[in-house]
C-alpha cells in the first residue's frame, strides 16, 4: 500500500493572503478525522532553498509539494501532507511545507516571523534548510529565532508577573527538535585541521564569542537563542548538489540513476533520521496531540495570531480543553454517554439481569406444569380421594419434585420457582390429608409437621440460590469497579510519566548546555544554566509531588468506600427482582 494512501497529495493548511493569515478549511476538516497521534515535521528557510524536495521524499513520492525552477517563490503559507507513517503503526506522519522566508516580493518581514513561529509551534521536529555554508551571514539570517521570545509567550498574560520575561529559558520543554539542513555544500567538513561530523560542524558554527560590545552580543544573539530554545542534541546535514545544472532545472522528473550519489546517501540517513528519532507532537504538560487536534491547535494559533495577539502555550491547552468539551456537547448522545457511560452500563445490566430471572422463571414454571399434568389428572378421577390417598399423592408429588431438581439449565430461579409452586399447592396436600380416612388424627399432626419441615427447607435453598447469585453478581461488580480503578490509575500514570519525560528533555539539554559553557570558560552563562536547571529539577519535583498529594489519596479513597458502593449496588438490583 502506498505511503500516500491517507492524503494523494499535499493541501494548503494556512493560507497566506496579503499578508494576511487563516487556516484552511478542507485541512482542519481533513484533520478532524485523524484520531490517532500525530508526527509533526515542518521545514523553514529561505525562499528557493529546496525546502519542498525534502519533504517530498519524506512523504516517499518523487512530487507533491511544488519545487518551482524559477527564482519566485513558489509555496505561499503552509502546505500540508499527511500520510502514514513508515515505522511507527498507529501513527501519522504529518509534513509541513512552509512559504520561504525572506522573499522581497511580500516586502513584510513580519508575516515571514509568524510563519516561522507557526512552524515551531505545530511541529515535533523543524527542520530549517539553508545552502552553501553555515557561516555568519547563514545564521544572522535565522534572525526569526531571536524573535520567538516576543512572539510565544508559554503564561497566559492573566497570571504573568515580573518573571515572565525570563521563562523563555523554559522553550526548550515545549519546542521542536532542531535539524540544519545545508544544501550545496561544496566544502570540506574540516576544522582547524581536524575532520569533523556533520553535527560537530553545526555546533561549531553556534559557538559564542567572549566579550561585551554590541558587535558580539549581536553575534551571540541568534546563536544563544537557538542553543536556548532548541533542545539538544541539535542535528545536522550537509547536502552536495543533486545534480548538474543543466538538470537542476527538472528535479523533480529527475530518476534516481540521474541524482548525484554522494547526495542520494545523504537524503537517506536524513529520511532515516526522521522517520526514527521524530517524536510525536505534544503540547504543554506532555499530552499526546492526534490529527483532531492538531487541526484545533492550527485554528487556535491562527486565530490568536490574526487577533493581533500573541500565541500563548497555556492558552491554547485551556482552548484545546474547551474546544474538545463543545464537540463532545454539539454530539449529545455522544456526550451523554460519555457522562452517564457507567450508568447506562449499570442499567443495562440490571435489565440483562431482570430478563435472565424472567425467563428462568418462564422455563421453570412451564417445567413444573408439564411435570404435574398427569397428576392434575388424577387429582380430578378422585385418585388421591380414597383410603390411603394422602401416601400416594405424596410419593407422585415427591417423585416429579426429583425429576424437576434433575434437569438441567433452569436458571437463577429455579428454586424459588419451586418453593413458590410447593406453597401454592399447600393447601391442596392438607386437603387431601385431612379426608384420608386411613390416617389417624396423630398421623395427621405428624404428616402436617413433615409438610411445613420440607416447605421450610425449600425456602432454605431458595435463600441460598439467591445468596450464591448475589455472590456472583457483587464479585462481578467488583472486577468491573478494580478495571475502572485501574484505568484512572493508568491514566494518571501516563500522565506523570509525559510530564517527568517532558522536564528530563529541558533537564537533560540544559545540563549538555551547561558542560559546553562550562568548557568554553563562559562562567556567567554556567551560573545562569545552573539556576535554570535547579529551577526546572523544582518544577519537576513539584509536578510529581502534586501527583502524590492529591490524585493518589483520592485513589485511595475510592478503593476503601467501594465495598460499600458494590454492597448498594448489589441490594438495588437484588430489589429490582422483587
Amino acid at each position: 500500500m502506498s505511503n500516500a494512501r491517507l492524503m494523494p497529495s499535499p493541501i494548503c493548511l494556512v493560507e497566506n493572503v496579503n499578508g494576511s493569515l487563516s487556516a484552511c478549511k478542507d485541512a482542519i476538516e481533513f484533520l478532524s478525522r485523524i484520531h490517532e497521534p500525530v508526527v509533526v515535521v515542518s521545514v523553514v528557510g529561505l525562499y528557493r532553498t529546496g525546502k519542498s524536495y525534502l519533504m517530498n521524499r519524506l512523504a516517499g513520492q518523487q512530487s507533491g509539494f511544488a519545487l518551482g525552477n524559477t527564482i519566485e517563490s513558489k509555496t505561499k503559507g503552509i502546505w500540508m501532507w499527511c500520510v502514514a507513517h513508515p515505522y511507527k503503526e498507529g501513527h501519522t506522519l504529518v509534513l509541513l511545507d512552509t512559504e520561504g522566508l525572506g522573499d522581497v516580493a511580500k516586502g513584510d518581514s513580519k508575516n515571514d516571523s509568524w510563519i516561522f513561529c507557526l512552524a515551531v509551534l505545530l511541529s515535533s521536529t523543524l527542520v530549517y534548510n539553508s545552502r552553501g555554508t553555515i557561516d555568519n551571514t547563514a545564521v544572522e539570517k535565522l534572525h526569526y529565532v531571536a524573535e520567538l521570545a516576543e512572539n510565544i509567550k508559554i503564561r497566559s498574560t492573566e497570571v504573568a508577573n515580573e518573571e515572565e520575561e525570563e521563562e523563555d529559558f523554559k522553550f526548550v520543554q515545549f519546542f521542536p527538535s532542531f535539524t540544519w539542513v545545508v544544501r550545496d555544500f561544496t566544502l570540506e567538513l574540516v576544522i582547524e585541521g581536524k575532520r569533523v561530523t556533520e553535527d560537530e560542524y553545526l555546533e561549531f558554527a553556534l559557538q559564542l564569542k567572549k566579550g561585551v560590545s554590541k558587535k558580539v552580543s549581536d553575534y551571540n544573539l541568534p546563536r544563544q537563542c537557538i542553543r536556548n530554545y532548541f533542545p539538544s542534541p541539535r542535528k545536522c546535514f550537509v547536502f552536495p548538489s543533486p545534480a548538474s545544472p543543466e538538470n537542476m532545472t527538472r528535479l523533480e522528473s529527475l530518476q534516481e540513476r540521474d541524482l548525484v550519489p554522494d547526495f542520494l546517501e545523504v537524503t537517506g540517513r536524513f529520511c532515516d533520521h526522521i522517520f526514527h528519532n521524530s517524536v510525536v507532537k505534544t503540547v504543554k504538560g506532555g499530552h499526546r496531540v492526534t490529527g483532531k487536534l492538531l487541526g484545533h491547535l492550527v485554528k487556535i494559533y491562527v486565530d490568536t495570531i490574526s487577533s493581533g495577539k500573541v500565541p500563548c502555550l497555556d492558552n491554547a491547552v485551556v482552548a484545546l480543553a474547551n474546544l474538545e468539551n463543545q464537540t463532545a456537547l454539539q454530539e449529545a448522545f455522544k456526550a451523554y454517554q460519555i457522562g452517564m457511560e457507567k450508568e447506562k452500563v449499570d442499567m443495562y445490566y440490571a435489565g440483562l439481569l431482570q430478563e435472565n430471572v424472567m425467563a428462568s422463571e418462564k422455563k421453570c414454571r412451564d417445567l413444573l406444569k408439564n411435570l404435574f399434568s398427569d397428576m392434575n389428572k388424577w387429582l380430578q378421577e378422585g385418585k388421591y380421594s380414597q383410603s390411603g390417598g394422602y401416601e400416594l399423592y405424596c410419593r407422585d408429588r415427591d417423585t416429579i419434585v426429583e425429576h424437576y431438581c434433575r434437569e438441567p439449565n433452569k436458571g437463577v430461579s429455579a428454586e424459588a420457582v419451586l418453593n413458590e409452586f410447593l406453597n401454592e399447592r399447600g393447601p391442596e396436600a392438607n386437603s387431601i390429608l385431612y379426608t384420608d380416612t386411613k390416617l389417624t388424627e396423630k398421623d395427621r399432626k405428624i404428616q402436617e409437621e413433615k409438610e411445613k419441615n420440607a416447605l421450610l427447607e425449600q425456602k432454605y435453598k431458595e435463600e441460598e440460590e439467591k445468596r450464591i447469585e448475589s455472590e456472583r453478581m457483587m464479585q462481578a461488580e467488583k472486577e468491573r469497579q478494580q478495571d475502572q480503578m485501574r484505568q484512572m490509575q493508568e491514566k494518571f500514570n501516563k500522565e506523570l510519566e509525559q510530564q517527568q519525560q517532558e522536564m528530563d528533555r529541558a533537564i537533560e539539554s540544559k545540563l549538555k548546555e551547561r558542560e559546553e559553557m562550562l568548557k568554553k570558560g563562559f562562567s556567567e552563562k554556567v551560573d545562569l544554566l545552573d539556576e535554570e536547571i535547579a529551577n526546572l529539577k523544582k518544577e519537576k519535583e513539584s509536578s510529581g509531588g502534586l501527583m502524590k498529594e492529591y490524585v493518589v489519596p483520592i485513589l485511595g479513597a475510592v478503593a476503601e468506600i467501594l465495598p460499600t458502593i458494590l454492597n448498594y449496588k448489589v441490594l438495588m438490583k437484588g430489589l429490582k427482582k422483587i
